[in-house]
């Protein structure tokens, strides 16, 4: 029981890892390869890569907030839910494996961008995505893994609504 439960957390461990060295490494290369608001296009006009520093939250929403409720709100707040994150994932053994892998992403995500934040002030945003229907604002590797987590995590508590006393909406 015990190797199961360690074979657990480090998956989950892994994800997380994973999820942050993604972001990081590409917003690194982002960071010494592309100059602030060049647009370079890779699929025609679906994927464009292009360099902004979002001192925000989801599409600078926040950035011209007084710097220590900035702190407050874009760090601290932030870090201690992703550390209930951690926790939950941790001691709840019965999650599904949507649940596990959904709340890593959504916690590798955000300590990428959180990590942003606290090193450089701001996080560097370089994708952006038209999807004919609709299309994204600028992000970075770390917001597509918090929108992963987020839908996988929906979908686990939606599959696991039992557990979480959740009735289904007919």
């Amino acid at each position: 029981m015990k190797e199961k439960k360690a074979l657990r957390i480090l998956f989950i461990i892994l994800i997380i890892i994973s999820n942050i060295s993604l972001d990081q490494i590409s917003k690194n290369i982002v960071r010494q390869k592309i100059e602030y608001n060049t647009q370079i296009t890779v699929i025609n006009k679906y994927l464009i890569l292009t360099k902004v520093e979002n001192s925000g939250a989801f599409l600078g929403l926040g950035d011209s907030i007084y710097r220590p409720i900035y702190k407050l709100l874009m760090i601290l707040l932030p870090l201690i839910v992703l550390c209930y994150a951690l926790y939950y994932l941790i001691k709840r053994d019965t999650l599904s494996i949507s649940l596990i892998i959904g709340i890593s992403f959504l916690t590798g995500g955000g300590l990428g961008n959180i990590y942003d934040r606290i090193l450089y002030g701001s996080v560097t945003d370089f994708l952006y995505f038209d999807f004919v229907l609709f299309h994204t604002g600028i992000v970075n590797i770390a917001d597509i893994s918090v929108t992963i987590g987020l839908f996988l995590t929906i979908y686990g508590f939606y599959v696991n609504r039992k557990e979480f006393n959740i009735k289904k909406i007919e």
